[in-house]
């Protein structure tokens, strides 16, 4: 059946988000509806609005959420009515290369459901009855969802909606890029660049990796706080150092494994050049695409640095959101404490704003 919703709409690049209530229809084959009940708020909504994710407007914004399957389409078998999911931004066709070896976050036929729906169709419609394009094939920045089940996982009931929505991007991308994709060894020395959900997670993976020094980094006293709170050992403020690097190297001799939760080719620079021999850097934050990164050659054989990527911390999310969720349980990762504030979807504009101003850990928008 359809559904009326409100809903956080990008109608423009560079123009403000707007708050409209919007027509979700229900499900088809393999698809669920979810009544969404919370929703974080992540910069790559933010980046969505402006082009540097380059997703065609009108968009429904939103891919980090959890909540409740209401209603299953035909051939649905692995999900009911009152199941509680969380939502994946990356969807996976279980066939491809890729994911038969292991590796899902990286499907062949992903890029076919990155505003859309996986068979290129949305089943969202605007006031006037056009289409609505849909964050990562997702759109849960509002009170009702219709998602293919490839991007749905379902999780414990009983963990609160505001700290389930977090393992769906922020602390998936921050823990992943530690667990899988690093793979940070006990003993390490580490640090992390830009202190946002996405870094203050990463710290806390090197925490539960059992990381010997983690030097966290970033421009806001705020954040370099937070990330204290989170498990950092030592901080450095970008702003008041003439070389983040020079500074990290001098408190670490060279860092083992460095992680860049900003997306800046300066900052990924900052990142490999204050690592030690043999040491690993992790670009994690989304860059702009004519972004460049710029390193010195001979370091990669000389020292047998890496440097590589992490999307969405390298995810199997039908495995990892449970596995992590279990952790948070387990009392060995912390989510209360990512959720600095909370607000009603009409408030969703103040909390962008919030968001660039570096207020939040993480805001999540709260559905009634």
């Amino acid at each position: 059946m359809d559904r009326k919703a409100k809903a956080v709409v990008c109608r423009e690049w560079g123009q403000p988000i707007q708050v409209e209530t919007i027509t979700v229809e229900g499900p088809k084959r393999d698809e669920i509806t979810i009544k969404i009940g919370a929703c974080g708020v992540c910069h790559s909504d933010q980046s969505a609005t402006t082009g540097k994710i380059p997703y065609p407007a009108p968009l429904v914004l939103g891919h980090e959420a959890a909540g409740v399957v209401i209603e299953v389409g035909e051939g649905v078998t692995a999900f009911k009515e009152g199941d509680h999911v969380v939502s994946s931004f990356i969807s996976m066709c279980g066939k491809c290369r890729q994911c038969v070896r292991g590796r899902p976050v990286l499907c062949e036929n992903a890029r076919k459901a990155m505003f859309t729906l996986p068979d290129g169709t949305v089943r969202t419609k605007g006031a006037d009855g056009e289409d609505l394009n849909v964050f990562g094939a997702c759109g849960v920045m509002a009170e009702y969802a219709t998602m293919h089940v490839d991007n749905c996982v379902k999780v414990d009931d009983t963990i609160p909606m505001q700290n389930a929505a977090l393992v769906g991007c922020a602390m998936m991308t921050g823990v992943g890029a530690v667990f899988n994709t690093a793979k940070v060894e006990p003993g390490s020395r580490t640090a992390v660049f830009g202190i946002g959900g996405v870094g203050l997670n990463a710290i806390q993976g090197c925490v539960t990796a059992g990381a010997e020094m983690i030097v966290a980094v970033d421009n806001n006293e705020k954040k370099l706080a937070m990330a204290r709170e989170f498990g950092a050992t030592h901080t450095v403020n970008i702003s008041e150092v003439e070389d983040g690097a020079r500074a990290v190297k001098k408190l670490t001799g060279g860092v083992d494994y460095a992680f860049e939760c900003v997306g800046a080719g300066p900052v990924v620079e900052q990142a490999y050049k204050c690592l030690g021999r043999g040491g690993t850097a992790v670009v994690v934050g989304v860059s702009d695409p004519k972004d460049k990164t710029s390193i010195t050659t001979l370091t990669l054989p000389a020292d047998e640095r890496v440097l590589k990527g992490s999307w969405l911390g390298s995810a199997r999310p039908q495995y990892d959101f449970p596995r992590i969720l279990g952790l948070y349980k387990a009392g060995k990762l912390k989510l209360d404490e990512l959720v600095t504030r909370t607000y009603h979807i009409d408030d969703a504009p103040q909390a962008f704003d919030d968001m660039l101003a570096g207020k939040n850990a993480r805001g999540v928008i709260i559905f009634e």
